[in-house]
């Protein structure tokens, strides 16, 4: 079995489990004068719903503990700029998830703050100019914005590649 298949069949499973939570809440309990839809059996369906309930669990659990070992132990390449970077799966997605959207607005701290350049007097009236003292470089700042503004793009292409390829690892 593939990632994408695991990962497609634990979001099934969880419709399926979500479909039979609500036939056990319709069905669990009618009144004596109400004919039950299952008639006799409807004790018996009732069971058996939360026994699929239990056994879907089960295999969601297992399936995304697959899912963890693989992306664990997997490496993806994805191009970064012009460099190619190799990460596991679990890495990348938590770089998608989160931290590039992080880093990103950590460069994007790098402002002039809204200060204005200009002339201004000294106390005793001389004239001056005003310059902005910038700490560090906008190159550098613009480079490495765009970067994090890509990074999530190119690693959702790798990792659909990575997910549609990748045999899942079982216990």
């Amino acid at each position: 079995m593939r990632l994408i298949e695991a990962m497609k069949r634990v979001k099934a499973n969880k419709e399926k489990v979500a479909d039979l939570q609500k036939k056990i809440a319709d069905h669990c309990a009618n009144l004596s004068h109400e004919t039950p839809v299952y008639g006799a059996e409807t004790g018996n369906k009732v069971k058996e719903w939360l026994q699929s309930c239990t056994d879907i669990s089960k295999e969601n659990v297992r399936l995304l503990l697959a899912i963890q070992r693989t992306n664990l132990v997997t490496p993806v390449s994805v191009m970064l700029g012009d460099v190619s970077v190799t990460k596991m799966i679990a890495e990348w997605v938590w770089r998608r998830r989160d931290y590039a959207q992080i880093d990103l607005a950590t460069w994007s701290k790098l402002t002039d703050r809204g200060l204005k350049e200009g002339s201004a007097s000294t106390s005793t009236g001389n004239p001056f100019e005003l310059k902005i003292v910038r700490h560090f470089d906008p190159s550098q700042r613009d480079t490495q914005m765009a970067l994090y503004k890509s990074e999530p793009h190119e690693i959702d292409a790798a990792l659909e590649i990575a997910n549609a390829t990748t045999d899942l690892l079982e216990a």
